[in-house]
């Protein structure tokens, strides 16, 4: 590892490990700060890991897709697996639904058009629910609609001019929780749709995960 990367490693880990200690005594500007230094750490873990060329790319589209959705509309971060665009279900559709609400074409228009800066890039779109059993919507389960949901914004994507063989969608249904299925607030947070710009050499583990996941019930489709 260069030396600047250990030594922007080593002050991450001391700032968040003081402010840990010390959090209850710290304003909320304070607290801000220690969010973006968490984010900061995140992005700079997932593109050390990549090819100059393949980081930049990453970079360009969280810059492209940060300039056309608010946040209201996605949140706009780095995992493990990429650059995630996360975008709560009632943005693009209804209820128990897996037909795009008319306003989400024009937020999938300008996900589509960052997208289209960065060709190269392969390209995940999960499908995520909450817990609650499907009832009265006329879906299997919870992975069927997510990932109707899924090959919904794929089928519009490619409709804007995005190639078919870039997009892999994905149905997780509940399997993925980002939040507590026990509160109303976190049953919505779970209920989303998650546009993944991947690296070119994860994209083939990404298709077999999904795939082997399918397997135990979280249904996947190319």
């Amino acid at each position: 590892m260069k030396g600047w990367q250990a030594g922007f490693v080593g002050l991450a880990v001391v700032a968040m490990t003081g402010c840990a200690i010390n959090f209850a005594k710290r304003s909320p500007w304070d607290i801000q700060q220690l969010a973006e230094l968490s984010d900061q750490l995140e992005q700079f873990k997932t593109l050390a890991t990549l090819k100059a060329e393949e980081a930049d790319q990453l970079r360009k589209a969280k810059e492209e897709l940060e300039k056309r959705l608010s946040s209201s509309e996605a949140t706009i971060g780095y995992d493990e697996r990429g650059l995630v665009a996360r975008m709560m279900d009632k943005v693009l559709f209804d209820s128990g639904k897996a037909t795009l609400r008319r306003s989400a074409n024009s937020v999938l228009d300008r996900v589509a058009e960052a997208i289209a800066q960065v060709p190269s890039q392969p390209v995940g779109v999960e499908g995520h629910t909450d817990n609650i059993p499907i009832q009265k919507s006329g879906w299997a389960d919870n992975s069927a609609l997510s990932l109707a949901r899924a090959n919904a914004v794929i089928d519009y994507l490619v409709s804007r001019g995005l190639d078919r063989s870039r997009l892999t969608a994905v149905g997780h249904g509940e399997s993925r929780p980002i939040a507590s299925n026990k509160t109303a607030k976190g049953r919505q947070q779970n209920r989303r749709v998650e546009i993944v710009v991947l690296p070119q050499s994860s994209e083939a583990a990404y298709k077999q995960d999904a795939k082997q996941e399918a397997q135990s019930g979280t249904t996947y489709t190319k």
